[in-house]
């Protein structure tokens, strides 16, 4: 399998004041092969939607590397810069909010297109708005709609065409079902699906719903306060999760087995503070497992078995 996208220690801190700052993504390595689905899970807060943003250089890396196809994206400038960028996409959370409510169908699939030059004639581009319509399911009789006119799931559709105009390689779905009636999020779904076995495109998969990052991702990367604590198969993960955090996340998933009560897991303990983040394992403050190595000592990503990679003390020893 190629490589298509790596990051190595990419971080991202916001400046709160002069002497504070909220390390929203701290020290995060993962590859992304071609084709392929990475899928980042964690909770609210976690860092994961300003990892797809950085990702794509929607914002500025605080330090680190974003190596597309070996080459590092945070050393380019201006058109060498612009031209990697137009390879990498993004699909918003909320279609509610993400699309410009001035603008009809067509201008908003066709606006890409027309800022980066990329049409030779007016037709060219009617020609080219009604192809990506019709790769994404979207009626023609749409095309001089406006978004309030339009349901949720036919509005995501319009920010997939947005996204797949310049045939992009890369694309970050930032939650991209979550704000849809469950009856049209399988639809969306599918579709990602169908455009990625069709066009060969690869995914960063951001969702907080465990079942839909199941069912889409190839390799699972959990996140917690800006940090990656496991990372392995899709299969792998759901199977033998190691991390104390990843298991609670899925214990939290309902079990719908006849006679038997769910008895919900909750996770003890407060939240560590990300502008001023605790030595050792951010989530020993939580951890029933938690020893006193955990709170002296930062935790690395440990492969353990299988590319099951780990960052907790009970594996590292």
């Amino acid at each position: 399998m190629e490589e298509l996208i790596r990051a190595v220690d990419l971080k991202k801190y916001f400046k709160l004041s002069k002497t504070e700052y909220l390390h929203a993504v701290d020290g995060v390595n993962f590859a992304i092969q071609k084709g392929q689905t990475l899928g980042v899970v964690g909770e609210s807060g976690c860092g994961k939607s300003t990892l797809g943003r950085v990702l794509i250089g929607l914002l500025d890396a605080t330090s680190g590397q974003i190596q597309y196809e070996g080459q590092d994206l945070l050393k380019l400038r201006g058109a060498q810069k612009k031209a990697y960028h137009k390879k990498m996409q993004i699909i918003f959370q909320d279609p509610y909010s993400s699309l410009n409510p001035r603008l009809s169908v067509f201008q908003l699939i066709a606006e890409p297109l027309i800022s980066n030059k990329v049409y030779k004639s007016k037709g060219e581009l009617i020609d080219r708005v009604g192809y990506l319509m019709e790769k994404v399911g979207l009626d023609q009789r749409f095309i001089n709609a406006y978004p309030h006119e339009m349901d949720g799931g036919r509005r995501q559709r319009v920010g997939i065409a947005r996204a797949l105009a310049l045939n992009p390689e890369f694309i970050v779905c930032d939650e991209p079902v979550s704000a849809l009636d469950v009856s049209i999020q399988a639809q969306i779904i599918n579709l990602l699906q169908d455009m990625q076995e069709e066009m060969g495109l690869s995914y960063m998969f951001i969702t907080h719903d465990l079942s839909v990052v199941r069912h889409m991702s190839d390799e699972i990367m959990v996140m917690y306060l800006g940090q990656c604590v496991e990372k392995a198969s899709a299969a792998e993960l759901f199977k033998n999760p190691l991390h104390p955090y990843t298991k609670a996340l899925l214990a939290a998933i309902p079990q719908p087995v006849v006679g038997v009560k769910w008895k919900q897991e909750i996770i003890r303990g407060e939240v560590s503070d990300p502008i001023n983040p605790p030595k050792g394992c951010r989530f020993a403050a939580r951890c029933e497992h938690c020893c006193e190595q955990c709170t002296r000592e930062d935790v690395p990503l440990k492969q353990v078995e299988n590319a099951h990679e780990v960052a907790c003390v009970l594996y590292n020893k």
